[in-house]
């Protein structure tokens, strides 16, 4: 009796277990599986190449070497660009026994060229020192002077944007010469001096430069002009524009010469650099002037154009013409012997052209 009582005991705690697991839902595994990795074991080498040796890695220093010169220090990039040139023209005529005739002579002409320019985005400066002489020694002549040149320029510009080529500008020109100037064959009263004359050009206005610096046009309605002419005797004279010295009955000097003149004008420089051709580079570079209030419309002119014929990086050739036109320079007054006048003098076209072969140094 007592099995039977545990038996049905038994039976009806599992029917009661069952009906409560019915009500109960199953839970379901929502976790997705989107990988299988089946991994294997790695085989083990049971036989080896020939030729193949069991070394165990390492580094050695034993073959390596200091270095020759110095490690070279980080250098912050500089936005100025310089030239330095120096060029020497000579040329020379030598007779020896020669039937036709001839004096022996030679001219040389030496050059220095120094350039400074900086430009980064909206700024730009372009600065240039042109130094020229030279001279010719002719049999049973004195020596005269061929050329003679001081000319320094200097332009500042400031755009409002990197790409425009157009700058407000501020330009700056000195020109005078080293030594005296004479009407040869007269060599006792020089016609020019150092300062005598010396031209100042101070200016505001805008340039035209694009890429490449090749190119500049500026352009000021605004630029002061002064002319210095620091000989007295040249001064009391007149000469290059400045008021002369005023004398009495007797021509002794009450008021002596002026040494300056200052004129308000409009001013335009352009100047180009191209290879015309292989090996032949032009230079131009052209300068009017017109002052507003004694002589508007009365265009002073200066205007030098060179080519230089490039041999190898020593030797060229250049040939080069030079024009002026200045309404202030007066040639003087010629009379014959009867006292006619022949030359009536004034104003004039200086023309200058100059041919030869030369050595360049670049430093």
């Amino acid at each position: 009796m007592k099995m039977k009582a545990l038996l049905l005991g038994l039976a009806l705690v599992w029917a009661f277990q069952g009906l409560q697991a019915q009500e109960t839902e199953p839970e379901v595994d929502t976790t997705t599986v989107d990988t299988i990795v089946i991994r294997r074991l790695q085989e083990t080498v049971t036989s080896l190449p020939r030729g193949v040796r069991h070394t165990v890695p390492k580094i050695s220093f034993n073959k390596t070497q200091t270095m020759n010169e110095p490690p070279h220090r980080f250098k912050v990039p500089s936005f100025w660009t310089k030239k330095n040139n120096l060029n020497v023209q000579i040329s020379e005529v030598a007779f020896v026994n020669w039937n036709a005739g001839g004096n022996n002579s030679i001219t040389a002409i030496g050059k220095l060229l120094f350039e400074r320019n900086y430009k980064f985005r909206y700024v730009t400066w372009y600065n240039t020192l042109d130094l020229r002489y030279g001279s010719n020694a002719q049999e049973g002549r004195e020596l005269r002077k061929t050329d003679d040149q001081i000319r320094l320029s200097s332009t500042f510009g400031y755009r409002t944007d990197t790409i425009s080529p157009w700058y407000y500008s501020v330009k700056l020109n000195f020109n005078t010469q080293f030594a005296n100037g004479y009407k040869y064959p007269n060599t006792d009263d020089p016609i020019s001096r150092f300062m005598a004359p010396g031209y100042l050009f101070l200016g505001a206005g805008a340039s035209y430069i694009p890429d490449g610096g090749k190119f500049n046009l500026y352009i000021s309605p605004l630029t002061l002009k002064t002319t210095f002419v620091l000989d007295q005797t040249l001064a009391d004279k007149g000469a290059f524009g400045v008021d002369k010295a005023i004398r009495d009955e007797d021509g002794n000097i009450i008021t002596p010469g002026a040494n300056n003149r200052t004129e308000v004008g409009f001013l335009i420089t352009n100047k180009w650099e191209t290879e015309v051709a292989k090996n032949i580079h032009m230079t131009h570079a052209l300068g009017l002037y017109t002052d507003y209030l004694n002589s508007f419309g009365n265009i002073d002119v200066d205007w030098e154009l060179r080519f230089k014929l490039k041999v190898n990086k020593h030797v060229s050739a250049s040939i080069g013409t030079h024009i002026i036109y200045d309404d202030d320079v007066k040639f003087d007054i010629v009379k014959d012997g009867d006292g006619n006048v022949t030359d009536p003098g004034g104003a004039r076209v200086q023309f200058k052209q100059i041919l030869g072969v030369g050595l360049n140094y670049d430093f």
